[in-house]
């Protein structure tokens, strides 16, 4: 067969097996495992043991597969940005967060939920894990909700959308993955990620208060509080704010010149300064234990996810399909900004049977190079080519985009995932009640992805600066 078939074969394989349910790391381990054996024996034509040595090969490949990539400096991020969210939730740093915007904001119209999502948006700047900080605000924002009279639903909802921000705000796991499969700067894309991050923030902010306006009793304010003990609130959510100073100084130097440090030296230096400060809170082994074992078990889940979907990564090299697929893109007679939207749409599709992770490592390899070639490749200046922008800025404006789909995809049936880390969390909640509370959130990030795709200035104005 023909390596395109072979590929376009193994590809719809891979994508039943994950529709009935297979794990994404083991589906597409073992996808790209048959895949590269194919591609193998048809190598070896009338060969003796032609089995025996294609199954050979294909081992030998995949096999080094693993730690090759994972063993880059840019992945050890993923495990020190979690490690910060956990440490600031079992230091108390993140209900200390909550209180603060709960004091300043909650006497708007839905002032408590607004307050969720600015608070759920500042732990995502410690974070870096979108399950992380819709499980952490589950057990603190949804009874303070419940208690002054909100629809249980929409509580669950506004938790779940809310830890979805962890996704663009830096520094973000998603983004470092993305940065590492299309061989960008990590510090120009967790840059690119703030404003969109805030801007998704205040659009869900101006959903809720509009809900509340509109709704009678849908979203009382919470009033009562006095300047003083507004000011009295913010000190302790203070060490927030500096952990996220010092991380964004590192990957970008405010005062000009080159940065102070890497972001892999950002992420850990900040991991040290949330550790001493939950020391000084006065958390204990217990505590700390938790928190490591935490952040073990979700940067594990990542790591073989990376591992499992880089096996059938470098079988598609073999199979040439990502060229394959960037000529058949580019030679389409539709304007790019149509195809563009497209393919977002295709991942709103794809997002509702995968992880928001694996759906972004096993799509990036043969989608990426599409859109580049789109844009009119790599090097193009800003010129020249399709969507107003040179090589390296549609390549963070793209990530940017499809990051924010990933987000969208951790709400939506049936395998959002915020949902059910809620669902979880919380046993009077069933994962049903969550997915209808999130529903109308799905409005706001569709107005928010098509803003971001009509003004590029929102997602490229801070990397241009760096």
């Amino acid at each position: 067969m023909d390596p395109i078939e072979i590929g376009l074969g193994v590809t719809g394989a891979l994508l039943v097996m994950v529709v009935l349910g297979m794990r994404v790391a083991f589906a597409a381990g073992l996808a790209g495992l048959i895949g590269l054996v194919w591609i193998f024996w048809d190598r070896f034509d009338y060969a003796p043991d032609r089995f025996g040595r294609a199954l050979t090969i294909a081992i030998k490949t995949a096999g080094q597969v693993p730690h090759s990539k994972v063993s880059s400096q840019a992945l050890s991020l993923i495990p020190t940005f979690i490690l910060i969210g956990f440490l600031a939730y079992y230091a108390g740093l993140t209900r200390a967060l909550f209180e603060a915007a709960k004091r300043w904001i909650a006497w708007l119209p839905g002032g408590l939920a607004v307050s969720t999502v600015f608070a759920t948006a500042g732990f995502a700047a410690v974070s870096g894990a979108s399950v992380a900080t819709a499980a952490v605000f589950a057990r603190i924002a949804i009874p303070e909700m419940l208690k002054i009279g909100y629809d249980k639903r929409f509580a669950a909802g506004v938790v779940a959308a809310g830890g979805t921000l962890a996704s663009l705000i830096p520094p973000s796991a998603i983004l470092v993955i993305y940065a590492i499969i299309v061989e960008q700067d990590v510090g120009k894309l967790l840059l690119a990620g703030f404003l969109p991050g805030l801007f998704s923030a205040i659009v869900y902010a101006l959903l809720i208060v509009g809900l509340a306006l509109t709704i009678k009793g849908f979203g009382p304010p919470v009033t009562g509080f006095t300047w003083r003990q507004r000011f009295e609130s913010l000190p302790p959510a203070l060490p927030i704010v500096a952990v996220v100073v010092i991380i964004i100084c590192f990957v970008y130097n405010p005062f000009g010149g080159d940065a102070w440090g890497t972001p892999t030296e950002g992420g850990a230096i900040g991991a040290f300064i949330v550790f001493c400060m939950a020391v000084f809170r006065g958390m204990r082994w217990p505590e700390l234990k938790d928190a490591l074992l935490e952040t073990a078990k979700l940067s594990i889940m990542i790591f073989t996810i990376i591992w499992g979907v880089l096996i059938y990564v470098r079988f598609l090299g073999f199979a040439d399909l990502p060229s394959a697929f960037s000529d058949w893109i580019t030679s389409l007679h539709y304007p790019p900004l149509l195809i563009l939207v497209c393919i977002l749409l295709a991942y709103a599709v794809l997002g509702m049977f995968m992880d928001a992770i694996g759906m972004l490592l096993l799509t990036l390899p043969v989608v990426y190079p599409a859109i580049m070639a789109l844009n009119g490749g790599e090097f193009v200046s800003a010129e020249e080519s399709a969507f107003g922008m040179s090589g390296p800025m549609c390549a963070v404006w793209f990530g940017i985009l499809v990051v924010k789909m990933a987000e969208f995809c951790l709400i939506t049936p049936p395998i959002g995932l915020n949902c059910f880390v809620v669902a979880g969390v919380r046993p009077d909640l069933s994962v049903q009640d969550v997915f209808r509370g999130v529903i109308p959130f799905f409005v706001a990030d569709a107005v928010t992805i098509a803003l971001l795709v009509a003004f590029p200035a929102i997602v490229l104005w801070l990397p241009s600066l760096a």
